[in-house]
């Protein structure tokens, strides 16, 4: 392929593939709905479109009950008074939920989604992403979910509210102090497979995954993302008993959903971004003789990393603020750091043939 038809490639990839993921974050909102509902004994979202069901009894019966509510939702919003309270900054107040939309879609350029399937991903990639081959894939990622925070920090001060401003100060600390955590989890499965790029960590995961190698670097992992995105137990930027609901207190319509819009697709992007480093990735059962299964591999990853971001918001008490970062900075980091001092001098001891004698002697016992 020429470098023409290459770019062409990325553009209808990433049109597409933007597509679909916005189209999975209005889902999401409606699967969080759903599985809360169930957890906490309600019926959730259930009259915005269904198919009717033959009745069994006297009892009604919906198939898809609710599958219409983010459109409804949507909807809303779209058509909700747009207004700008007459205190704000109004270029940095609406450039803010901007701000907080782009990274969030930005972190998926680098997603491999399935290996290399015929006809579909250029010759000189081995797997399929909007921008496959980028060997700085994990410096990307970094780079972005740092840009992220402006968003809301800009919505709290554009505000001129001290409510919203507090939500973002809180939210610049509490991502600082655990993303420190997250780079330490992140250079991991990089030491382990040698390279930034996220096609090749994934491809080293034949043998099996880096949970199994790194379970505890998993678990910091996963704890450093939910407080990345400010989810429940760690929403303290957005607390309605302390902040009368935080940075976004004074925005509305479409802009006040754009904020939720970052939030679900960087749930989305995260969900992704763990299968890919400690799950496998695109990896499965007979992905090499069907290429196309990697999609569906991902797909049920990601669905599954939602499905606990989800569960935990219905089982965890939300923190206290001090503990939150007393956590962060004093148990979380840490053992990050303690764990990352320990995979580095064993790769190294590894690769000095410390260990040679030690796997000999284990050969020549076992005969």
């Amino acid at each position: 392929m020429t470098l023409g038809q290459i770019a062409l490639w990325g553009l209808i990839v990433g049109l597409v593939m933007s597509l679909v993921v916005i189209t999975g974050f209005a889902y999401a909102t409606l699967l969080e709905r759903k599985v809360l509902g169930r957890m906490q004994a309600r019926i959730g979202p259930n009259r915005a479109g269904y198919i009717p069901w033959p009745r069994r009894g006297k009892k009604e019966r919906k198939l898809l009950a609710g599958v219409m509510q983010p459109a409804a939702d949507a909807v809303k919003l779209f058509f909700k008074e747009d207004t700008t309270p007459g205190m704000v900054d109004p270029f940095v107040y609406n450039l803010a939920p901007m701000l907080a939309v782009i990274p969030a879609i930005l972190i998926l350029a680098v997603i491999p989604w399935a290996g290399k399937i015929p006809n579909l991903v250029p010759e000189q990639y081995d797997y399929f992403a909007i921008v496959p081959g980028l060997n700085v894939a994990m410096l990307f990622i970094l780079a972005v979910t740092s840009i992220s925070v402006y968003g809301i920090v800009l919505a709290g001060w554009a505000s001129n509210s001290k409510y919203a401003v507090l939500g973002g100060i809180r939210a610049s600390a509490q991502m600082i102090s655990y993303e420190l955590a997250m780079s330490m989890t992140i250079i991991v499965p990089v030491m382990l497979a040698g390279s930034m790029d996220l096609g090749v960590i994934v491809e080293a995961q034949k043998g099996g995954w880096y949970i199994f190698l790194q379970p505890i670097a998993a678990i910091i992992f996963c704890v450093a993302v939910m407080a990345e995105l400010q989810r429940a137990p760690f929403d303290l930027l957005e607390a309605e008993q302390e902040l009368s609901a935080g940075f976004n207190v004074e925005y509305g319509g479409m802009r006040f959903g754009m904020f939720f819009m970052a939030e679900y697709m960087k749930m989305v992007s995260f969900s992704a971004i763990a299968a890919v480093l400690f799950f496998g990735g695109y990896r499965g059962p007979f992905v090499d003789q069907v290429p196309v299964l990697g999609f569906v591999y991902m797909f049920i990853k990601v669905f599954i990393g939602l499905f606990i971001m989800i569960w935990l918001r219905a089982t965890f008490p939300r923190l206290r603020y001090d503990q939150l970062m007393s956590f962060g900075w004093k148990r979380l980091l840490p053992i990050a750091v303690i764990n990352f001092i320990i995979l580095a001098t064993v790769l190294v001891m590894a690769e000095e043939g410390f260990f040679t004698p030690i796997q000999e002697a284990i050969r020549g016992f076992l005969g």
